[in-house]
């Protein structure tokens, strides 16, 4: 492609995006800062970087590439050494013949072309993409591949591992540390280490949603897996069985708790990290999603002096923070709290937490057991399991105890059979259970990419069946804050069953599940779908979303 050396400013002067004065003066603050000019009409508010990019794209002829949705092949990436892909803000992602194809911020830059030409021998054809879109493509790629080349020039041979990955400085510990900060930027839950036959998988789980964020070479696997064990104070011979541990570390000055878990494969050791971000661990009930009514709902309950009060949905979905905000709300000095967890996950102040351990047979039945012998005010058990621990919770409820838990059914209504199903006596579930609350975690549409559009026929029909208003839905048309998905962070969709008279008499009556969703829909109960539809009406998730975790209820 014949690039027509034409200089950005006066483009955008042609198609009336800026003034000529607008252009006169980010002229004199490059002169001042020596920052490119389109970065400074961007952060001026002048234009927007997707602006830019369509004048570019459209005028010039430049194409755009989205690089979260392109493969590239590692061999064509160290065509260009990392230090002039850093210089110069670029990643080359196609070859054919003596043309190379490189994802530029600013194609414009003709010397950074003449430089590539002449390091390179290729003839480079420039498109553009998004700055922060290529940085962090740049960094998936160069950014521990220096490590890496480093690791495998001098591949430790069995006796050698222990030296290499008991020292902080050597090669696979930056890789280590550089693969977690990575994956704490990127706001992940969970990072896979998936070991294939010819390969080592690196995974993040980003907003519920896994996506593949490196491969690496097979020869790397046994050493990585080596020094997340020694991290995490596991046995590094045992590879035979499933091993759990945790560790500590600070990444750009916030505390970060990691939980380890190690499975046998038949192709190796797969190692998965639970990340726990303590710096925002303990959220207020205002922050959790719940709708105003919903959240006075919830406070009703845990409120109360005594009864035994359930949080229902599958794992993941962010039961324990809800447990944790009431817990916060209820820690005052003249209030005696007592945890059963299994793992503790956060450390809260001013609360006793009991760490569940099967080796030494300190089970959730037998740990409540004791806590009811330690004056406790408010129990909280990580989760009921079994009969033993349900009929535990159920008497010290009746004992004039607040006892909040974790129960994993589809719907609030559930609970009540499942209790039911594992041998707690109805009249005992009437008389002990105060409510419900069942959630799960819908993505957020991005702020930065949200867009309006026209309901599809299907989504007007649902929307008219539970009577939302659908003048303003909104959903994300991808961007480099996003990773080009639409969606960036997590909120819960709720419903909360608090058990009035009549509910508790079908409870002693044994009634099925389906009389009581047809008692509560008379009696205005919000469903967790008529949940997800309000914040899909506020603009917050889309209605794909919604559907996506609650098609199977």
């Amino acid at each position: 492609m014949k690039m027509v050396k034409k200089r950005i400013g006066d483009i955008l002067v042609e198609t009336g995006l800026i003034t000529k004065k607008q252009l006169e003066d980010a002229l004199e603050t490059q002169k001042q800062t020596k920052k490119r000019l389109g970065d400074i009409l961007i952060s001026k508010g002048i234009i927007s970087e997707q602006q830019l990019i369509e004048v570019l794209e459209f005028q010039l002829g430049i194409p755009h590439v989205n690089l979260y949705k392109y493969k590239i092949d590692r061999s064509i990436v160290q065509i260009i050494p990392e230090q002039l892909a850093l210089r110069y803000q670029v990643i080359p992602i196609k070859k054919n013949g003596n043309k190379l194809t490189v994802a530029m911020a600013d194609p414009l830059d003709y010397y950074a072309i003449d430089d590539l030409r002449m390091t390179t021998g290729f003839q480079i054809e420039p498109v553009i993409t998004s700055k922060d879109e290529l940085a962090k493509i740049i960094d998936r790629y160069y950014g521990i591949q220096q490590t890496v080349n480093e690791i495998m020039e001098h591949l430790p041979k069995e006796d050698e591992i222990d030296e290499q990955i008991q020292s902080e400085d050597a090669p696979v510990s930056r890789m280590v540390n550089q693969i977690l900060q990575n994956a704490v930027q990127q706001r992940s839950s969970d990072i896979h280490f998936d070991p294939q036959e010819n390969e080592l998988r690196v995974r993040f789980r980003i907003d519920g949603i896994l996506r593949t964020e490196q491969i690496l070479s097979k020869h790397l696997q046994g050493i990585i897996t080596a020094r997340l064990k020694i991290m995490s104070k596991l046995n590094i011979a045992e590879k035979r069985l499933p091993q759990d541990g945790r560790f500590q570390l600070e990444i750009n000055h916030r505390p970060i708790d990691v939980r380890v878990s190690t499975l046998p494969t038949v192709h190796g050791e797969k190692v998965v990290l639970r990340i726990l971000d303590l710096s925002q661990a303990i959220k207020k009930i205002e922050h959790l999603g719940f709708t105003e009514t919903n959240a006075n709902l919830y406070r009703q309950m845990f409120h109360k002096a005594f009864g035994l009060i359930l949080v229902t949905g599958p794992t993941g979905s962010g039961k324990t923070s809800t447990l944790y905000s009431a817990l916060n709300e209820l820690n005052k000095d003249d209030v005696n709290i007592i945890t059963i967890e299994d793992p503790v996950e956060y450390q809260l102040q001013g609360i006793n937490q009991i760490q569940v351990n099967e080796k030494i047979e300190l089970t959730f039945a037998r740990g409540l057991r004791s806590v009811l012998r330690q004056d406790p005010d408010v129990i909280m058990v990580g989760e009921i399991r079994d009969h033993e621990t349900a009929s535990m919770a159920v008497r010290a409820a009746l004992t004039g105890h607040l006892v909040l838990s974790t129960l994993h059914t589809n719907d609030a209504v559930s609970s009540i059979t499942r209790l039911i199903d594992m041998g707690i006596e109805p009249f005992l579930v009437s008389s002990s259970l105060t409510g419900v609350v069942a959630q799960r975690l819908v993505r957020r549409v991005c702020t930065d990419c949200a867009v309006e559009y026209v309901p599809s026929v299907e989504e007007e029909v649902l929307l008219e069946r539970y009577n939302v208003d659908n003048k303003r839905l909104v959903k994300g048309k991808g961007c480099p804050k996003c990773n080009m998905t639409g969606y960036r962070g997590r909120v819960a969709i709720h419903e909360l069953l608090l058990l009035d008279d009549q509910i508790k008499k079908m409870v002693v009556e044994k009634q099925p599940d389906s009389e009581y969703r047809k008692y509560l829909q008379q009696n205005g109960f919000v469903t967790l779908l008529e949940d997800g539809l309000i914040k899909v009406k506020q603009g917050i998730t889309s209605i794909a979303e919604v559907m996506r975790v609650t098609m199977n209820d």
